[in-house]
């Protein structure tokens, strides 16, 4: 039984990150798995020594869109399978999803839609969290053990914003996105962090207009979560607070698989 590490954080763009020294601390890290959400970039705009790491086979997806969403995935597992996308066009052009397939599970690194700037968007967010959950609930009937990571974009409960009142009609913390999250976990999915921590005042983002991280007034948006096959195999999961560079922090996870 072997012990996999793995990260994951949203960037809030892999160019700028870069620039800012921030992604040295993943390569003293040296995680088994990194996934990264809103790189921002297609793969050509990435620098070389970020497509070229040794160790690691690394994997892109891009939105259509310069400049929007994405996602990277960095491995020192060779996946047997990568997939790009959900067989979902209107998704896929968002280059929102990289599905890696390794022998003792597959692994969603996601970067799921805000809802924030409409209701259009909003249903755009619903409607990929369905096709998402469809997609993962048929693996999980072929027996497959599911690892999802990403930055979901909704605060589960009250105790994951600091602000839960002043947030309950501000998509991130809707009724309809905390519904589909309750849906999503009734059906043997584990949020692993919780497993481990009960805390208040455990948050992965923060507004940086507001300076809301000097105050720690946030949002816990950046999950790993677990089909309960693997439940018993989790070893740990935490957040990593002090880890700058981008409006997020990074999330982890420990498994034996």
């Amino acid at each position: 039984m072997k012990k996999i590490r793995m990260l994951s954080w949203n960037i809030n763009g892999i160019r700028a990150i870069h620039k800012k020294g921030a992604l040295e601390w993943f390569f003293t890290e040296q995680p088994d798995i990194l996934c990264l959400q809103e790189t921002k970039a297609q793969e050509e705009q990435v620098p070389k020594q970020l497509k070229e790491v040794e160790g690691y086979h690394v994997y892109f997806s891009s939105a259509e869109r310069k400049g929007y969403s994405g996602v990277a995935l960095y491995s020192k597992i060779e996946p047997n399978n990568v997939k790009h996308g959900l067989d979902t066009p209107v998704f896929d052009i968002e280059g929102r999803t990289i599905i890696a397939e390794y022998d003792k599970f597959v692994l969603f690194n996601i970067y799921f839609p805000n809802g924030k700037q409409s209701k259009d968007r909003l249903k755009y967010k619903m409607d990929f969290y369905d096709a998402f959950f469809d997609y993962a609930e048929n693996l999980k009937k072929k027996g497959k053990k599911i690892i999802i990571c990403g930055d979901v974009n909704t605060a589960h409960k009250e105790i994951d914003l600091a602000r839960p009142k002043e947030n309950e009609k501000v998509s991130g913390f809707l009724p309809e996105e905390r519904a589909w999250m309750d849906k999503l976990f009734d059906h043997g999915y584990f949020d692993t962090f919780r497993m481990f921590n009960q805390e208040p005042e455990q948050y992965t983002w923060w507004d940086m207009k507001s300076r809301a991280r000097d105050r720690n007034v946030g949002w816990r948006i950046d999950y790993f979560i677990v089909s309960e096959s693997l439940k018993k195999k989790v070893k740990d999961a935490y957040i990593l607070p002090k880890i700058m560079g981008s409006d997020h922090c990074p999330v982890g996870l420990e498994v034996s698989v």
